[in-house]
């Protein structure tokens, strides 16, 4: 038996009393602010806060509700608030009834059910008065509050949760769809040398074949079947992205002069009320020939049509479609004016991979089949469906163990490296990183005593490539020592020992000469230590390494400026396939027993052996 079964059958096990609202509140009328200074004091109409001012009208817990306007719109407030004559406030009796309860209760009533007024929808306190709700004991009101407070609490993290998604959305498609592609996280936008993606820079009319405008399609003249439309206006409040099928329909032999649109045209709507909205476009990507209305330019092309959506839809696009637009009533913009708009051309093959990573993400923030919406959706409605079986006081036996049921309360985290360097990978094949946006440099330190000495590590006795390390025979006494890690890659950071590396085998520590390079936890997953071991070894390292290095007799290399040493890095597969290839080249270069160098021993013996026979003179 749940808690508020228990106390139902305390408290009132003969059944809850009804009363009307005016025997437990008093409804109190707003006023004017406009006379009030400015301050922190929230001002309530029926659509919310208007402003804030310096004075309140009430400081107690209340319920507002609407007199005119958004009659649905209930607010709950505890704290001090101004309300204007668009709402009405409520003085509680709270020996009767928490306001809390109280709020609860009359969201389940629908209050907007009972205008009975003509034009702007409205509630008198006399119709307020009358409405009968339930009065159960106030502790039995308080664990409904409870209870359904879970309930609001969830909705409001998951929605907080959809919001942060597609924030992250936005990033991921600004940064997929802002050339140079590939450039260095966190570091200059120069593209870099040797750059395998093309990418062009093109305004919309360089790559149209053809760019028009539809033609007028008026509200009288939508029809329940007919040829698929579309007005400017659904453009801004029924389409997406992209889309497959029309929600209009009209008469073909109403329309005069017909403009078309098929697969994979771009549609814009060059009417609307604010500029920032202005030329909001959408890819058709059904079948049918549809019709164009009115105030809609059709663009044709040879592109990938969701890339192009997507690409349309970024802030830098944005912002030029808003360009010079003038705002009177109306804001208005034009084929020149689209025309001019100037967007990434990447190959298709680029396009169709970068469509693939955005799909996933809107499918998660706007499809209602899947992902949070359509979990905001369940829980609202599990929500209303407790809400009413709570205050309609249902008989005992009634299942509500699952209206105390929360979800986990994680937060949303940002974007991390990882996943950014993984979709540049993915799309572009390869991702242009500074090594600081993997790695970074140990400075921890570790006491010497919990040193032995086949882990502690001089530079002078660092070895290049992988011979191993010639370890100290003396720890030595004094200072810490820099610790190092397994797999760190540890390399001479004085002249003359720049070039000199090693991956790590072990833990252990070593002096401040050597620099020690370390994956960071975050960035394991898109980067091996064999590659980068390799990477550093390489000249084009060095040679970077050796122009940031300071000091006239004895150089020693800036940790700082090695962090922003830039290079490619492939997808994980490409890195093992590469250190395979390198290991086979050392192996043949260095072994001592297998490769040219057993090869070159092998013959210096056999010179020596038919050298000293030939110079013995011996049969």
């Amino acid at each position: 038996m749940s808690k508020l079964q228990e106390l139902i059958q305390e408290l009132c096990p003969d059944g809850v009393e009804y009363k009307k609202l005016g025997e437990i509140v008093i409804i109190k009328n707003g006023r004017d602010y406009k006379h009030l200074g400015k301050g922190n004091i929230p001002v309530y109409g029926s659509g919310g806060i208007m402003t804030y001012v310096d004075t309140y009208a009430y400081n107690k817990p209340t319920v507002l509700i609407p007199r005119k306007g958004s009659l649905g719109n209930l607010f709950y407030v505890d704290k001090p608030f101004w309300n204007v004559d668009t709402v009405f406030y409520t003085q509680i009796d709270e020996n009767k009834m928490i306001a809390k309860y109280l709020y609860y209760t009359l969201a389940k009533e629908h209050l907007e059910n009972l205008n009975n007024a003509g034009g702007v929808p409205s509630l008198t306190q006399a119709i307020l008065n009358k409405v009968i709700i339930p009065v159960p004991p106030l502790d039995v009101q308080n664990e409904i509050v409870r209870m359904l407070d879970c309930f609001t609490l969830l909705t409001a993290e998951l929605t907080s949760e959809l919001t942060a998604r597609k924030k992250q959305y936005e990033y991921y498609r600004d940064a997929l769809l802002t050339p140079p592609f590939g450039i260095a996280l966190g570091a200059t936008a120069e593209p870099v040398e040797a750059q395998p993606t093309h990418v062009e820079w093109k305004t919309l009319g360089e790559i149209a074949t053809d760019i028009y405008r539809g033609n007028g399609i008026t509200r009288d003249q939508i029809t329940e079947d007919g040829i698929s439309c579309v007005r400017y206006g659904e453009i801004y409040t029924t389409y997406g992205i992209h889309f497959d099928k029309c929600v209009s329909h009209t008469k073909l032999e109403n329309i005069s002069n017909p403009k078309y649109f098929e697969h994979g045209d771009i549609l814009f709507a060059i009417t609307g009320e604010k500029i920032e909205d202005i030329a909001k476009s959408t890819a058709y990507v059904g079948n049918e020939k549809c019709l164009a209305g009115g105030d809609i330019v059709v663009m044709k092309h040879n592109q990938n049509p969701k890339y192009l959506s997507y690409a349309l839809s970024t802030t830098n696009a944005i912002k030029q479609k808003g360009a010079g637009k003038v705002k009177s009533k109306v804001v208005h913009s034009s084929v020149p004016a689209i025309s001019a708009i100037k967007i990434p051309i990447p190959p298709l093959s680029v396009q169709e991979r970068i469509v693939n990573v955005l799909d996933n993400f809107d499918a998660i923030c706007s499809d209602l089949k899947i992902g949070l919406p359509a979990e905001i959706d369940a829980r609202k409605k599990q929500y209303e469906y407790y809400r009413d079986l709570l205050l309609n006081f249902e008989p005992l036996g009634t299942v509500l163990a699952q209206a105390s049921k929360q979800a986990s309360k994680q937060a949303s985290k940002q974007a991390s490296k990882q996943a950014i360097i993984s979709l540049y990978q993915y799309v572009f094949g390869y991702a242009v990183v500074q090594l600081g946006d993997v790695a970074k440099y140990s400075d921890t330190r570790i006491k010497n005593s919990e040193l032995l000495p086949f882990t502690y590590v001089s530079v002078e006795n660092l070895l290049q490539q992988k011979q191993g390390v010639e370890f100290s025979d003396k720890i030595p006494e004094g200072n810490n020592s820099i610790e190092y890690k397994k797999d760190d890659i540890l390399i001479g950071n004085i002249r003359p020992y720049l070039k000199k590396i090693w991956k790590a085998d072990r833990n252990g520590g070593t002096n401040g000469d050597v620099l020690t390079i370390r994956i960071i936890d975050e960035c394991k997953d898109v980067i091996t230590p064999n590659y980068l071991y390799y990477l550093l070894s390489s000249d084009d390292f060095f040679n970077y390494d050796m122009q940031f290095a300071k000091g006239a007799k004895m150089p020693r290399g800036s940790k700082e400026d090695v962090m922003n040493f830039e290079f490619s890095l492939p997808p994980l597969a490409e890195q093992e396939r590469i250190v395979k290839i390198l290991d086979r080249f050392d192996a043949l270069c260095n072994d001592i027993s297998t490769g040219l160098p057993a090869e070159i021993d092998a013959r210096k013996r056999q010179y020596e052996y038919y050298r000293d026979k030939l110079l013995s003179f011996r049969t």
